[in-house]
C-alpha cells in the first residue's frame, strides 16, 4: 500500500480522490471508490437538488468510509451547499472560483475545504483563504481547466503553498500518474475521466465507450461551449471545458462566432437532447486520458490497479539511483 499524510488527514487508505464531476456521479461511484480505500467525491452542480440530496443519503447506505461532496462555485446553489455539509462529509471540494467565505461555513460544520486550482496564483490566494487541501488541475483535465498542463503546474503549486498538501489533477489515469505525481511533491491524485468509463458511473453506455474509443488528441479544448453555455467556466477561473470531440462539438467550433448569434437556438437543441437522455450525443466531456483507457472496470478495482501500478513504478525507479 502507498500511504501518504493526506491519507491521515482525509481518513483514507489510497491517495487517490475521485473528482466531483456533478451530476455525472452517484452515491454507488462514491461508495465504490470509499470502500476500496480512496476518497468517493459526489457531484452538485447541474443536478436537481432533490437528486443531490437522494445520492446523499443513499451514499451513508452504501460506505462507511471517507467522502466529499463538490461544488463549483460559479453556480453554487445555496440548498445544495448546506445539504452537502448536512451530510457531515470528510471534506467538501470547491472549484471554478474563489472560495470566497465558503472557508469558514464548512470548518464550522467539521469539515476540511479542498480547493482546486489551475494556477500558482490562485494557489496562494486560497491557502491564504484558509483552505486545507489544494488540487493543482493541469489542463489535461476533463471538465473545465486552464492551459498550464499538470507536470510544471504541479510542483510549481507545491512550492508556492509549501504548508498545505496538494493534490495533482489532469491526466491521470493509472498508478504510472500517481508515481509521477508524488515524484513532482503532491500526496494523492484525483482522477476524473478514469472512473467515468466504469461500471458504478451514472453516464449512458455509449459515453462510456466514447472514452473508450477514443484517442488523447479526441479529447480537445471546448471553448465554444463557453459561447453557448456561458456560466461555469466564464466567470471566476475563466477555465474551458475539455471534451470528446462529437459533429456538434466540431460543427459550432468551426464557427464561434455564428455560435454565439444562434446561442437561443443551439441552447434549445441541447435541451430536446437532454430530455430525451441524448446530451452525450452533442457533448461527451473527459479529458486526454481517455487515450489511456480501455476497459471498463469496477471503480474499486481502479483504486487497486492504480496503487498497484504505483508501487511498481516507484519500486523500478529506485534502480535507476547509483
Amino acid at each position: 500500500m502507498i500511504h501518504t499524510p493526506i491519507c491521515d488527514l482525509l481518513d483514507i487508505r489510497a491517495p487517490v480522490v475521485q473528482a466531483g464531476m456533478g451530476s455525472y456521479t452517484s452515491a454507488e461511484l462514491v461508495a465504490a471508490v470509499s470502500n476500496a480505500g480512496g476518497l468517493g467525491s459526489l457531484g452538485s452542480a447541474n443536478r436537481p437538488l432533490e437528486d443531490f440530496r437522494r445520492h446523499l443519503a443513499h451514499i451513508g447506505d452504501l460506505t462507511a468510509g471517507s467522502f466529499a461532496v463538490n461544488h463549483a462555485i460559479t453556480v453554487i446553489d445555496e440548498e445544495a451547499f448546506q445539504a452537502g455539509l448536512d451530510a457531515h462529509p470528510k471534506v467538501v471540494t470547491l472549484a471554478l472560483d474563489h472560495p470566497h467565505d465558503y472557508v469558514p461555513r464548512i470548518h464550522d460544520a467539521g469539515a476540511l475545504v479542498m480547493h482546486q486550482v489551475t494556477t500558482v496564483q490562485k494557489a496562494v490566494e486560497a491557502a491564504e483563504r484558509g483552505v486545507d487541501i489544494i488540487i493543482a488541475q493541469g489542463s489535461e483535465s476533463g471538465g473545465y481547466g486552464g492551459v498550464v498542463s499538470t507536470m510544471p503546474l504541479v510542483p510549481q503549486v507545491v512550492d508556492a503553498v509549501r504548508q498545505l498538501p496538494v493534490i495533482a489533477a489532469g491526466g491521470i489515469t493509472g498508478g504510472r500518474g500517481l508515481a509521477a505525481a508524488l515524484m513532482l511533491g503532491a500526496q494523492g491524485i484525483n482522477v476524473g475521466t478514469r472512473f467515468l468509463a466504469t461500471k458504478e458511473s451514472p453516464i449512458v453506455d455509449s459515453w462510456k465507450q466514447g472514452i473508450i474509443d477514443a484517442a488523447a488528441e479526441d479529447a480537445v479544448r471546448a471553448d465554444v461551449w463557453n459561447d453557448i453555455a456561458p456560466g461555469m467556466g466564464t466567470t471566476g477561473y475563466g477555465t474551458v471545458v475539455r471534451a470528446l470531440r462529437t459533429p456538434f462539438l466540431d460543427e459550432w467550433s468551426a464557427k464561434r462566432a455564428e455560435a454565439v448569434r444562434e446561442m437561443p437556438r443551439i441552447r434549445e437543441t441541447i435541451a430536446e437532447a437532454s430530455q430525451a437522455g441524448r446530451f452525450h450525443d452533442l457533448m461527451m466531456f473527459g479529458g486526454q486520458s481517455a487515450g489511456a483507457i480501455r476497459d471498463l472496470p469496477s471503480a474499486g478495482d481502479v483504486v487497486a490497479a492504480i496503487v498497484a501500478e504505483a508501487q511498481v513504478a516507484l519500486s523500478g525507479a529506485s534502480g535507476f539511483l547509483s
